[in-house]
């Protein structure tokens, strides 16, 4: 059983961010146990993770059940021993006016986003407090900022980040780092397969994702904010400023997420 190499878990690990942070950490010597439900594009992720001879584990699992994340996490200690770092990055979104959604959207929305890093952390914190290890929330700035056509992807962070800053000041004592990481707009699959009115994902983002900063960026900007025990971390101008307007006058940021959401192509407010 290896105990000297830090180990560290990521979930929704497949694409996007979670294979960014996966191949970054690789690159650092961690041993990964890595969850999704794409067994395929999982497993592409993991034979890029040898590729850096790090050693890393899949786990084939949805984080909105509570015997996924438990299983999750018994798989990292049997194969492990140890957890140092838990990146709750698993996450769906939804484009669809309030008034038009099922609530299962919300629902599901919830279930992957809020749920799922509950049941996580849940299982892994014993092992994080004797590890003083790391708890990390891949968050949005619509964790701050409640946006329109949103309403789900917007309850649930900040219900992450409720959770995730209650659970920082119970530890302080204890050593656990807790960061939550809000990207901001970043080059990934979350706009295409966010769910629509009737809970169908949308397939087409309605952003030019060329623009967007890169998975990998953001993934070396949150393993740096971890090393260096940062308890927020917001990325990207845009993200900043959505934030310092908010501060400033909270009727200026509703206009300008109005007015950014309703200029975006086949806008739910058109």
């Amino acid at each position: 059983m290896e105990t000297l190499k830090k180990c560290s878990l990521i979930t929704g690990a497949s694409s996007g961010i979670g294979q960014a942070l996966a191949l970054e950490l690789a690159k650092k010597g961690h041993n990964l146990v890595l969850m999704a439900r794409n067994a395929e594009a999982l497993q592409q992720t993991i034979q890029e993770c040898h590729q850096s001879g790090a050693k890393a584990i899949a786990v084939i699992g949805d984080v909105s059940k509570d015997s996924d994340c438990q299983a999750f996490v018994d798989r990292a200690i049997q194969e492990f021993g140890r957890i140092d770092a838990l990146y709750n990055n698993a996450g769906i979104s939804m484009r669809a006016l309030f008034r038009d959604a099922e609530v299962s959207v919300l629902e599901s929305v919830m279930a992957t986003n809020f749920w799922g890093t509950v049941y996580c952390t849940k299982y892994a914190l014993p092992h994080l407090i004797e590890s003083k290890g790391s708890v990390i929330g891949v968050s949005s700035v619509a964790g701050f900022k409640g946006l329109p056509a949103r309403t789900g992807y917007s309850a649930s962070k900040f219900a992450m980040h409720g959770f995730l800053e209650s659970l920082r000041i119970e530890n302080r004592n204890t050593g656990l780092h807790v960061l939550i990481a809000c990207p901001g707009y970043t080059a990934s699959n979350i706009r295409k397969t966010a769910l629509n009115a009737e809970g169908q994902t949308q397939k087409e983002s309605p952003l030019n994702e060329k623009k967007l900063m890169p998975a990998s960026e953001v993934a070396q900007h949150i393993v740096k904010a971890v090393e260096h025990r940062k308890t927020r971390l917001v990325l990207t101008f845009q993200g900043k400023m959505a934030l310092l307007i908010n501060t400033v006058s909270s009727k200026l940021a509703d206009w300008v997420a109005y007015r950014v959401i309703s200029k975006e192509p086949d806008s739910p407010f058109r």
